[in-house]
């Protein structure tokens, strides 16, 4: 265990990956019951359940049914536990293998982005970790680097490859946290989407000053089509990933 003081000292660049205790196994002296994994498991569904904001060393105690103590002899400080869930949550993504036989980049990739998007909506207090943290667990390595092997399959040059990655996946990092943001909000107030949806535009229609960009806005979504707010977003998300896919090709067929 670590002092309060040292965990506040703790410097930018540090990890529980490269400090080495990511690995710790129990010492004999260490509280029976728990581990590792039991805690780390916990402490996801407490983030997923209440955010990260509510989330505290203590209350994982509390939840686990024993003192805040027994928790620092599994892990040095709150970042290491909030690292080592971040991870954890990396290990949903199904990755595509783009070494597969008749591989297509442009699938692989619809898919990988499919399934980023579902963990950010799923795990809303995950955007806020990503780039807090240096994300280099083992899981979010292998996404990392499935994601580097397919936008090498796309054709671009290698000193675009970088922006490539970007143009895909910050995309979907963006759209998957305002929309993650937006349910769990939803949530907290006991409403559905649809229902969330109908009371902003009922606010925004007693607004006359946005009635020009409310009628615009109406039209649009009309024109979308999809019978609930999720299809919609659904719809959205599809042709705006087939957008910037066809902005790939565009970008090779130029090299």
């Amino acid at each position: 265990m670590v002092s309060a003081a040292d965990r506040a000292k703790r410097p930018a660049v540090a990890s529980v990956w490269l400090e080495g205790r990511a690995a710790r196994g129990r010492k004999a002296e260490q509280p029976s019951g728990l581990d590792r994994d039991r805690i780390v498991a916990v402490t996801v569904r407490l983030l997923d359940a209440e955010g990260l904001a509510k989330f505290s060393m203590r209350r994982l105690a509390a939840e686990m049914g024993v003192t805040a103590m027994s928790v620092y002899w599994y892990v040095d400080t709150k970042d290491d536990l909030l690292e080592l869930g971040l991870d954890s949550v990396h290990g949903e993504i199904r990755l595509p293998d783009p070494a597969r036989e008749g591989a297509d980049w442009r699938e692989q990739i619809r898919e990988l982005a499919v399934a980023y998007r579902k963990l950010l909506v799923a795990h809303p207090w995950v955007s806020a970790l990503i780039g807090t943290y240096l994300n280099i667990g083992p899981n979010a390595l292998a996404f990392v680097r499935t994601v580097q092997r397919l936008i090498g399959e796309t054709g671009l040059p290698l000193n675009r490859q970088a922006a490539g990655m970007a143009a895909v996946f910050q995309f979907v990092y963006g759209l998957g946290t305002v929309e993650g943001h937006v349910k769990r909000r939803c949530a907290d107030a006991g409403m559905t989407l649809d229902a969330f949806y109908a009371e902003a535009m009922g606010a925004t229609r007693s607004m006359p000053e946005l009635s020009d960009m409310l009628e615009d806005a109406e039209k649009v979504i009309e024109a979308r089509g999809g019978g609930t707010v999720e299809e919609m977003l659904d719809r959205d998300f599809e042709y705006a990933l087939e957008l910037v896919i066809a902005g790939i090709e565009t970008m090779v067929s130029r090299a």
